[in-house]
């Protein structure tokens, strides 16, 4: 960003706009003030409860500019954190408001506002912090993807298992041959959400709440607390169940490790479909072509309390040595089977295993080759300083848009084929089923009236 103005005509074009300077002490954004790659960001965090308060503290030491939060008491109580940003209830208004004052969007709000909200930012130039998975939508998530490269923004999904040391040293191992070609990997979480109906009573929204707003571009229902605080991610129109709230972070280590990108076909098996709610238990089969020299790979994901049993029995009987939950790789309730042509690798968020043990007593591992992180946050800080970071070019992260785009597409796939109820055959680039017609009213859905993409 090369364009300089002075402070003062910054000063005097933001009151002759009828912005905020006229009211109080603007902040200039670190673009028209030329800044050094050491100054401060100006950051708008949109979301600042549950993984909202945790992404607000990974850049509480830049600027934060302003808050926005539907509800009026985790906004209040935030803000005596912050007093000298501007708070709102609605994302839309704020980002009109401080357009000019800020650098950067933090969104950490449920699924259904993530595109919204994002999309809005980018599109007036601001760098993207978002939680995952990026968008409830393929269609959104594709928007968003495009936005980032379109407009050089610097962007990272909110993958923060992604920087820790032990997805590296598991991304070395495959990557150097230590169990051989893999064209199998099995995926799983425990988390199980949804299996309900849709509640007939209508308790009044308690008054800190604006349920409208809270609500976005989703259809109309009435308040419940089944959907608010924390238990939207089991409803179609907010979330995507367990495969939406985890996938992106354990498929995140096949794709790291495998250099995947969109599968080409997605397939489901669970209990019948509901209109409403997310299934309690789905089991969901990728297949992703060759690339380059790496073989076509088969990938499933298990949720629910579902594993790859008999593999992960076979990998107990030659491999651990002892039976404690930790090692014994039956016991895992959530974790990522490499399968290889030498062998297995089983891993989780901070455990590694290489399977049969006995094969690979006495394993060196390879060198270390992938640099430890500056920290998940601090990455995309660094970049939207435009800081070049080791093993990265400058502007770049390791979870940007290009990267966590197609992670969540293929996470988001699941629930399409799911709820179309049929074999995707996928053309990722016409971001089209080309077997199953249904499948187009999940990729895309409508927006209420007042909202857009």
């Amino acid at each position: 960003m090369s364009t300089r103005i002075s402070r003062r005509g910054f000063l005097g074009r933001s009151v002759a706009a009828g912005g905020l300077a006229a009211a109080g002490p603007i902040i200039v954004p670190s673009w028209a003030r030329g800044a050094a790659p050491s100054d401060k960001l100006n950051v708008a965090v949109i979301g600042v409860a549950g993984r909202g308060a945790a992404n607000l503290g990974g850049v509480a030491k830049e600027n934060v500019v302003a808050l926005c939060d539907v509800d009026e008491i985790n906004l209040t109580r935030t803000a005596a954190k912050f007093p000298s940003a501007k708070t709102f209830r609605d994302f839309r208004k704020m980002l009109e408001a401080v357009e000019k004052q800020i650098d950067a969007v933090v969104v950490s709000t449920p699924d259904h506002t993530h595109a919204p909200a994002a999309a809005m930012a980018m599109r007036m130039g601001k760098h993207c912090y978002s939680e995952k998975p990026m968008t409830r939508t393929v269609f959104e998530c594709r928007t968003l993807a495009d936005l980032a490269r379109d407009k050089k923004l610097a962007t990272q999904l909110g993958t923060q298992i992604h920087a820790g040391t032990n997805y590296r040293r598991v991304v070395e191992l495959v990557q150097g041959g230590a169990v051989g070609a893999v064209r199998e990997v099995h995926v799983w979480s425990s988390a199980s959400y949804g299996g309900m109906d849709r509640p007939k009573d209508t308790p009044s929204c308690p008054p800190n709440l604006d349920w409208d707003l809270w609500l976005g571009p989703s259809r109309e229902r009435p308040y419940h607390p089944c959907y608010v605080p924390g238990k939207w991610r089991a409803w179609w129109d907010f979330g995507s169940g367990g495969l939406g709230d985890f996938g992106c972070h354990y498929m995140d280590l096949p794709f790291w490790a495998l250099k995947l990108r969109y599968p080409t076909s997605v397939e489901t098996e669970g209990p019948p479909v509901h209109p409403e709610t997310t299934p309690r238990s789905l089991t969901v089969r990728y297949e992703f072509p060759a690339r380059g020299t790496l073989p076509a790979v088969k990938m499933t994901w298990y949720d629910g309390g579902k594993r790859p049993t008999a593999l992960l029995s076979q990998a107990a009987l030659v491999g651990a040595k002892t039976k404690h939950s930790n090692t014994d790789p039956a016991k895992w309730t959530s974790g990522v089977l490499f399968v290889g042509e030498k062998g297995m690798l089983l891993a989780d968020y901070n455990r590694r295993m290489l399977l049969p043990e006995s094969k690979y007593a006495g394993f060196t591992p390879p060198a270390e080759t992938i640099p430890n992180t500056v920290g998940h946050h601090q990455e995309w800080i660094n970049a939207c300083k435009g800081q070049a970071m080791p093993g990265l070019a400058a502007g770049e992260t390791t979870c940007k848009f290009d990267y966590s785009g197609p992670l969540t597409e293929t996470v988001l796939l699941g629930c399409v084929s799911f709820r179309a109820g049929s074999k995707l055959a996928w053309d990722a680039a016409a971001l089209k089923a080309t077997n199953c017609p249904k499948a187009e009213e999940f990729v895309k859905q409508p927006y209420r009236e007042g909202w857009k993409l």
